[in-house]
C-alpha cells in the first residue's frame, strides 16, 4: 500500500490543519503527518524498516544521558513549513509537563532519524530535511534504503535556513559515527538490505 494524501482548502490556517490532524479518525496503525500543508497517511512500515530503527535505537540507548528520550511515534511541529512530522526515531529531552500530548515543537529535537520506504522516499530526501533544518534540529540521519545508487546512510548537520550540510555519508556495510553528544558508531552492515 502506498501513502495517500488528504486534500484541504489551501486557505486553511495552521491551527485548522492541526485540529483536523488531531481529531480525524484515521485508519488504525497508520502514520499520519502534515507535510508542506498536506495531510499524508502512510501504512505501518514493514519489518526491515522497523529492524533498522530498532538497531539504531539500541545503539543510541547505550550512549545518551538519562535526560534524553528516544521516541518512535512522537510528532514534531514545524508551523513555518506547515509540517507535523513523525520521524522514525526522535531524540529529545524528556518532558515532565508537556504543553501538548500529541506533539512537541521541532526545535526541542536533538536528532531525527528517517528510514525511507518506497512510497515516501522523496519526502524523506527533500521535504522533511528542509523542515527539520528550518526548525534548527542539530542532526538529521537519513537511512535511504531506496537510494538510486544502492542503500545509503547520510548524517546531516549544521542547519542553515532550509538546508543541512552533509557531515558523513556511507553505503550499507560501512560504519557511520554520530558526533557528540551521541559519540557512537553505527554498524550499517547490520541493516537489512531491501
Amino acid at each position: 500500500m502506498s501513502a495517500l494524501t488528504v486534500s484541504h482548502d489551501p486557505g486553511q490556517s495552521w491551527d485548522d490543519l492541526v485540529r483536523l490532524w488531531e481529531e480525524m479518525e484515521w485508519p488504525e496503525g497508520s502514520k499520519v503527518e502534515i507535510i508542506e500543508g498536506i495531510i499524508t497517511v502512510s501504512p505501518t512500515p514493514a519489518l526491515p524498516h522497523n529492524d533498522i530503527a530498532e538497531r539504531i535505537q539500541r545503539r543510541l540507548y547505550s550512549v545518551i544521558p538519562d535526560d534524553l528520550g528516544i521516541y518512535q511515534t512522537l510528532s514534531i511541529a514545524v508551523p513555518s513549513r506547515l509540517g507535523m512530522l513523525t520521524p522514525d526515531l526522535l531524540v529529545t529531552p524528556r518532558r515532565r509537563n508537556p504543553e501538548a500530548w500529541s506533539h512537541i515543537p521541532a526545535g526541542l529535537a536533538e536528532l531525527v532519524v528517517e528510514i525511507t520506504s518506497k512510497s515516501n522516499a522523496r519526502h524523506d530526501r527533500v521535504s522533511k530535511p528542509a523542515a527539520y533544518a528550518t526548525a534548527g534540529i542539530p542532526y538529521y540521519l537519513l537511512v535511504d534504503r531506496w537510494a538510486p545508487g544502492g542503500p545509503t546512510v547520510t548524517l546531516y548537520g549544521e542547519p542553515q535556513g532550509e538546508v543541512y550540510r552533509v557531515l558523513s555519508a556511507v553505503k550499507f556495510g560501512d560504519p557511520l559515527t554520530l558526533p557528540k553528544p551521541f559519540d557512537v558508531t553505527l554498524d550499517t552492515s547490520e541493516f537489512p538490505v531491501v
